[in-house]
């Protein structure tokens, strides 16, 4: 339920400047205001002379940072915060967190939750923290889906590749919570990964993953309301093709769904109309089958007589085509290293974003010359040309 707004400041308020504070973030903007800031990042660091509230800020252009002393130069900073028009805060404490958004009639939409940080509020430093991770390998969430080093690089890996995909000032441009799909979301750990760095960077976020396995539903689930997120991180067990899912997500994700079921995420996106889509593809079979079946335009012969360069050429020549499509529906679309070679071999990313923009003839032909000329069948394309879901 809505609350004022000024009470809902004021809780923020006294956890800001409380001990037990362990990070906040303010970011977008309510409705007809603009922030002078785009991002504000507060947390309490060890130094040498003392406990500070290190407060950090951008312009979107350059960061600027303050480790101020408690008491009234540290009061007088967080007030001139809160008298900002952001319209996202995010806090955290050794014994809770708190999520506020501004409604359109500027009243708080509020979120409180149980602690999800280490229960110790202070850094041992202002320079020790993890700085290679997106989410610090300490964070709680680790211990819940299980924290090897292999899975936290490919965490960082993945949030680095979302945080280059999404803009800078995204709060400021939605009135409403952002809605994600992870489509075969499988154990959900890249989904766990995604709404906590999305909710820690000041958005609201409703979540939805949906695996074709009960059994899964039902494990994350239980997840999910272990981590506290069960009002916004939700679990529902169907088809990637045909999962209800609710409202149209703003972020399309499909993480190593194997071979069509890719283009199946792909085709679900852009019915959608999503604004943004990351899509890891696994095997790629189908191409690769119709290559064996089909003769090789020439001069191209030696790039399928080998069985393993034929497999190779199907991977490229898969996602490179869903690339194209992709752009002939109005989305810019990127294929890029999703994570080490030396970590997967499927470690390769459709970045896309949609861009509304018409496709030129030239890109009509290019896309349909390279079909023909290898005499392919894409399933996206054919995914694209059936009537979308009703759900």
């Amino acid at each position: 339920m809505p609350e004022p707004l000024d009470s809902a400041l004021a809780e923020v308020r006294s956890m800001l400047l409380g001990p037990a504070l362990t990070r906040a973030v303010a970011a977008g903007r309510r409705r007809g205001q603009r922030p002078s800031m785009v991002r504000a990042e507060l947390r309490p660091v060890a130094l040498k002379a003392g406990r500070r509230l290190q407060i950090s800020t951008s312009d979107g252009a350059r960061p600027h940072t303050r480790n101020l002393a408690p008491g009234p130069e540290a009061d007088a900073a967080v007030e001139a915060l809160l008298a900002e028009p952001f319209g996202n805060w995010h806090v955290e404490t050794a014994d809770a967190t708190l999520q506020l958004r501004v409604t359109k009639s500027g009243e708080a939409q509020v979120h409180r939750g149980a602690a999800t940080r280490p229960t110790s509020p202070v850094a041992a430093s202002g320079h020790d923290r993890a700085k290679d991770y997106l989410l610090d390998p300490g964070d709680p969430l680790f211990a819940a889906i299980g924290g090897s080093a292999a899975k936290r690089r490919q965490v960082d890996a993945f949030l680095r590749a979302l945080a280059a995909t999404l803009p800078d000032d995204l709060a400021g441009q939605l009135d409403r919570p952002l809605r994600v799909v992870d489509l075969g979301c499988g154990n959900a750990y890249l989904t766990f990964a995604a709404y906590r760095y999305l909710s820690r960077s000041g958005l609201d976020v409703e979540l939805v993953g949906v695996d074709v396995r009960d059994d899964q539903r039902r494990r994350n689930t239980e997840l999910a309301e272990r981590l506290g997120w069960a009002d916004r991180v939700r679990f529902v067990a169907g088809t990637i093709a045909d999962a209800a899912v609710g409202p149209p997500p703003d972020l399309v994700l499909a993480l190593h769904a194997c071979d069509t079921a890719t283009d199946e995420a792909l085709a679900r996106a852009v019915g959608w109309q999503a604004r943004w889509v990351l899509a890891a593809p696994c095997c790629h079979h189908d191409t690769a089958a119709q290559l064996r079946n089909r003769p090789t335009p020439a001069p191209y012969d030696l790039l399928t007589r080998q069985g393993i360069l034929r497999e190779r050429f199907a991977d490229v020549l898969t996602d490179a085509l869903r690339a194209g499509l992709l752009r002939l529906h109005g989305y810019r679309a990127e294929v890029v290293e999703f994570v080490d070679s030396a970590h997967t071999p499927r470690n390769l990313l459709i970045r896309a974003r949609h861009t509304r923009a018409d496709p030129t003839a030239a890109q009509r032909a290019e896309y349909r010359d390279l079909v023909d000329a290898w005499q392919l069948t894409p399933r996206l394309e054919t995914l694209l040309t059936q009537p979308p879901p009703t759900v």
